[in-house]
């Protein structure tokens, strides 16, 4: 790892590594928050996946994350969305390529060869992160925004042993049947709709749930609201009688102004569930 920027924050610190990863077979960035408790001993780790065009930069200093997690002793970390460089497949859109990984392994060309976001996040940097930092793999909870909130539902839901709780702010809940998703998944993944439903929060509810609590916002002046289908999760949460919060906010959009607004109570969500 190298280190590319170190700064004091709310007593702890918040530092930016770049590493070499084997799932992606580039470099790949991410910021990590360590409260001041780190400094004793392992701390809990709250993932934050970020949306379309960010990196992973933009929660780590537009969330206002780290003044709440340092309230409670948590650790942040907030990765890339996708590989990134020359060598790396793109495409002229903002919502396909680099910036717009979908956390998922794509199986199709020319994506196939780097964009390998869903062994990124969930063995190649927990392994490096439990290995280097002060961090309890035991007490992890995993959130995000827009296709990082989709990325949070998917993930925790299919690796139920290892997340506590699950947060989203407006998640894209039902890809299959969304543009946000269906063009994505083709050209990642094909055209096998069985593997895509493995990567549809509205499925993996229906199918698996979640053994734990979950937190679910999404502001109704939200510009992309048609495309995140919220109520199509609602719906599914209904019908599985998942342990479940799941909030229209009145007035909000889809911007960090949103994101802002909620984090206090997203992070004290996790933390009663990590410490619990």
């Amino acid at each position: 790892m190298q280190i590319q920027s170190e700064n004091a924050c709310f007593g702890g610190v918040q530092v930016v590594y770049t590493h070499s990863s084997n799932a992606t077979r580039t470099d790949m960035t991410f910021g990590l928050f360590l409260p001041e408790e780190a400094r004793e001993g392992p701390v809990p780790l709250l993932w934050y996946l970020s949306g379309l065009t960010c990196t992973h930069e933009n929660a780590m200093t537009k969330a206002g994350a780290q003044s709440w997690a340092a309230e409670h002793g948590i650790a942040l970390v907030f990765p890339d969305t996708s590989p990134r460089g020359p060598g790396v497949a793109d495409d002229e859109a903002y919502d396909l390529g680099q910036g717009a990984g979908f956390y998922v392994n794509a199986t199709e060309p020319p994506w196939s060869q780097h964009f390998r976001m869903w062994d990124y996040i969930t063995e190649d940097l927990p392994e490096l992160l439990f290995n280097h930092f002060a961090l309890d793999p035991e007490r992890q909870s995993i959130t995000g925004h827009s296709m990082g909130g989709h990325g949070a539902l998917t993930i925790g839901m299919t690796l139920p042993e290892r997340f506590c709780s699950i947060s989203a702010f407006a998640p894209i809940c039902h890809p299959t049947a969304s543009d946000w998703g269906q063009k994505q998944l083709t050209a990642y993944l094909g055209d096998d709709q069985d593997a895509w439903e493995a990567h549809d929060a509205v499925f993996l509810m229906r199918e698996r749930g979640f053994d734990g609590p979950m937190l679910v916002d999404t502001g109704t002046k939200d510009q992309f609201i048609d495309l995140l289908m919220p109520e199509t999760l609602m719906q599914e949460v209904g019908q599985k009688r998942q342990q479940a919060i799941m909030r229209l906010q009145p007035g909000y959009d889809h911007s960090y102004f949103f994101v802002q607004s909620f984090m206090e109570e997203h992070v004290a969500f996790h933390a009663e569930a990590l410490y619990g």
